[in-house]
Parts: structure tokens; C-alpha cells; sequence
């Protein structure tokens, strides 16, 4: 049990400062709205989790054996971000969504599953875990209860940041000022998920 709160602050830590994953959130919340960007937000912290348990449960072996595999798994996700940070920078502002609609990148709840699953510091995280939080002795249930913890901590972390971008929405009012948004969520995007490659012991989500 003492071992419980050094993981909630590290799950904490790992889920509430900046990455792909709550910058993509934030753009969600600023769009439309920080409800509408709760299935983002759910999808997400239910795929962290599931990773947690599956590198756990013994792919964390595999991982740390075979490291070009991690380097390849790394490469394709950032390969993913870079397109998504390319489709964010271009995409219009809200007011012009009908007008070009397919080039809004969606997020909802799938797509941020499907973003944990390549995101390449979700998968340092959850190696970080194994590593630090677990032992060679530990049990299913043990490592099941972290990936719940993680789960659950990443939940309210994540909506803070649909949140916040809901009250971004608030203000802004021209379309200059949406366009330096998206462009500047962009290159932030594409910063941290060059970073992540380049700095793979890195942990946030």
C-alpha cells in the first residue's frame, strides 16, 4: 500500500503535463466544446490503462529484449503526429468548419485510443511503470490495480485539459487569432512528438 501514492503522483504527473494526446483533447474542447470532448478524453485514459496492463503482464519483456522494435513502434507514431500536426495547422477556424470540414482533424474517442496505442511516450510510460512500480514477484492483480489508478488519474487530468481549451474558445473572436491557435497547438504538437522519439525516457502521455 505504500507504494500507492508515489504512483498516483507519478500517474499524476504523466497524464496532467503537456504531450500529443492532451493537445489534440484541448483542440477537441476548444471546437467543440468541453462535453463533446469527453469521449476523447474516456478513450484515452481507458487505452493508457490497457497498456499499462499489457506491458505489465509481460510485453514489457519483449520490449526491453528486441529494441528495434520499440524503435520502430516510436518512428510510425511519430510519423502518425507529424500528419495530425499537419492537418491541425492547416485545418480552419471553427467558423469555416462546413466549408472544410475534411480538413479538421476528428478526435473522439476511438481516435484517441487509437493515438495511445502509437503514441510513443504512452508506451515509455507505461515501461517506466513496470520498471519503477513492479517486480519480478508481482501478481496480475497487482499490476491490474495500477492500470486502474492510471486510468482513473489520467480521467479528470485529461478533461482539465477539454476544459481549458473550451475557455480558450471563449476567446477568441477573428479568425487571425484561431488560425495562430491551430498553428501554434501545430508546431507544439509536432515539437513534443519529435521529443518523445528523441528522448524516449521521457513520460507523459
Amino acid at each position: 500500500m505504500s507504494s500507492w501514492l508515489p504512483f498516483t503522483l507519478f500517474a499524476f504527473v504523466a497524464s496532467i503535463t503537456p504531450g500529443p494526446t492532451n493537445l489534440l483533447i484541448l483542440t477537441q474542447g476548444s471546437r467543440r466544446g468541453w462535453k463533446r470532448a469527453l469521449p476523447a478524453v474516456f478513450g484515452a485514459s481507458l487505452a493508457a490503462a490497457m497498456i499499462v496492463l499489457v506491458v505489465g503482464g509481460g510485453l514489457a519483456n519483449t520490449l526491453l529484449a528486441y529494441p528495434r522494435v520499440r524503435q520502430i513502434m516510436a518512428m510510425l507514431g511519430v510519423i502518425w503526429l507529424s500528419w495530425l500536426a499537419w492537418k491541425l495547422y492547416c485545418s480552419p477556424p471553427p467558423t469555416l468548419a462546413n466549408d472544410a470540414s475534411d480538413r479538421v482533424p476528428h478526435f473522439g474517442a476511438l481516435q484517441a485510443a487509437g493515438l495511445q496505442l502509437v503514441n510513443p511516450k504512452t508506451w515509455m510510460m507505461a515501461l517506466s511503470v513496470v520498471s519503477v512500480f513492479t517486480d519480478g514477484a508481482s501478481s496480475t492483480a497487482h499490476v491490474a490495480v495500477l492500470a486502474l489508478i492510471f486510468g482513473g488519474v489520467a480521467v479528470p487530468c485529461l478533461a482539465s485539459w477539454a476544459l481549458m481549451g473550451s475557455g480558450v474558445a471563449r476567446l477568441f473572436r477573428t479568425t487571425r487569432q484561431w488560425q495562430w491557435f491551430n498553428r501554434g497547438l501545430a508546431l507544439l504538437l509536432l515539437g513534443v512528438a519529435w521529443w518523445s522519439l528523441l528522448m524516449p525516457g521521457s513520460a507523459t502521455p
